[in-house]
């Protein structure tokens, strides 16, 4: 008997299948530096400078992914709970207290060990992030370098590029740069080459491009991709990736898997109903159950400002300026972390453009116990949206990483009864139209 001929290659699934792959392959050359006692640079989602890190060879470890991770594969109780008998309160951010657990482990994780820092590198976007670089420096006596990246001084008050203002801050900016390039220097014993910084800054060029073409796509109608699960695995490779001939590629077929996607009309639901836009951090000891309490009704996170502030900055689609890269790397971090900061500060306006953008029915807050950088002022600005815009919004409390505050039937209550106002809201405007 013959065999029917095989089935044409498809690339759709193939984003997720590979960033999975790409995540794990990435924690696996982590654990090798580890057990090799090689040095490693510890870094942060909101400006980590991986495109000048790269130009000495130092592997990045991001302790907010490690601490994710804790969470989605159900193990982040026994490392907060470590950390507490250790002495760190319960009100401190649950990424921290992980860590500290993956630290007196000897870097233990549930995906490999976590080398040691040489170097911790950070901005001032959290102010979370200075702390907890303070426990590396007292724990492994890590050199630490802060680079302090001006804010937006006040709402609708950013100074754009050209300006004296925004001309002074990216200088500022540009001399801390110099700094750590020093810095560098002096840890691993190797000469800073400005050809291979471009050759870096080349391949993130490629990564924002796509990043801002995939963000795009989703304002058609269906979402072609779900910014709180889907968008978990793109901003995982993002920066475990960042500045990478690899992570280029990837975001580069990513976009042509949701192009294709968008020219075929394949949505993440079923039905999509009802669009929706996510504000905060997700909930990841119930990861995949939150997203279900929605995608039951035909709800689609079709947007998130996590995409924004926890990207690295690949959301603006910035191109550094190869010709004068040091220069044009101070002006694209100075962009993009006060974006990240904004999105965090002021969400209110941010989601506002993203209402009007990509055709929003619904906005889900969900403010978080152990994060107050991202929490403080989510009700505020919950209230000064609700102000200026007919919009129906959701506030749900959790954690994004300790289960004890973790209420999944409490929540399920909440969102079916958000989407049933959805649905009466639909049937009025419908009987209006209608009349």
């Amino acid at each position: 008997m013959q065999k029917p001929p095989p089935a044409p290659p498809t690339i759709l699934g193939r984003g997720n299948a590979e960033g999975a792959k790409l995540v794990r392959r990435w924690f696996e050359e982590l654990d090798a530096t580890a057990r090799a006692g090689g040095p490693s640079a510890y870094v942060f989602v909101m400006g980590s400078f991986a495109e000048v890190l790269r130009c000495f060879d130092l592997p990045l470890v991001l302790p907010e992914i490690n601490s994710i991770q804790t969470a989605v594969r159900h193990v982040a109780h026994e490392y907060l709970n470590e950390a507490e008998d250790y002495g760190f309160s319960p009100d401190i951010c649950g990424y921290v207290k992980a860590d500290v657990a993956v630290q007196l482990r000897r870097g233990e994780h549930p995906m490999g060990r976590i080398p040691r820092p040489a170097l911790a590198v950070l901005t001032n976007a959290c102010n979370t992030y200075v702390k907890w670089a303070e426990i590396w420096e007292r724990m492994h006596k890590t050199r630490v370098f802060t680079l302090d990246i001006p804010g937006t001084r006040a709402a609708d008050r950013k100074s754009p590029p050209g300006s004296s203002s925004f001309e002074n801050d990216r200088r500022y900016v540009e001399g801390q740069i110099r700094e750590l390039i020093a810095l560098c220097e002096e840890i691993t014993g190797k000469k800073f080459d400005i050809d291979r910084l471009r050759r870096h800054l080349g391949w993130s060029n490629e990564m924002n491009e796509a990043w801002a073409r995939i963000l795009e796509l989703n304002r058609g109608k269906p979402s072609v991709f779900n910014a709180l699960t889907d968008g978990t695995i793109y901003l995982g490779v993002s920066n475990a990736l960042r500045a990478t001939e690899e992570g280029a590629r990837y975001f580069r077929e990513l976009a042509e898997e949701l192009a294709l996607k968008r020219a075929q009309g394949i949505g993440t639901v079923t039905e999509e109903k009802y669009r929706l836009i996510f504000v905060g951090v997700p909930c990841y000891p119930i990861f995949r159950r939150f997203n279900e309490l929605f995608t039951e009704w035909g709800g689609s996170f079709v947007c998130s400002t996590y995409l924004w502030f926890a990207s690295g900055g690949a959301n603006r689609g910035f191109r550094f300026d190869l010709d004068r890269p040091i220069e044009s790397l101070a002006e694209g971090s100075l962009l993009s972390v006060r974006d990240a900061m904004d999105s965090m500060f002021l969400n209110d306006r941010v989601t506002e453009e993203m209402i009007e953008e990509f055709g929003i029915d619904g906005v889900v807050y969900h403010p978080i116990k152990s994060c107050r950088t991202v929490s403080t002022g989510l009700a505020d600005g919950r209230r000064a949206l609700m102000e200026r815009k007919d919009v129906a919004t959701l506030f749900l409390e959790s954690d994004m990483m300790d289960r004890r505050v973790v209420s999944e039937a409490q929540m399920k209550n909440r969102a079916d009864a958000f989407f049933e106002g959805l649905a009466a809201r639909r049937q009025r405007e419908a009987a209006a139209a209608g009349g």
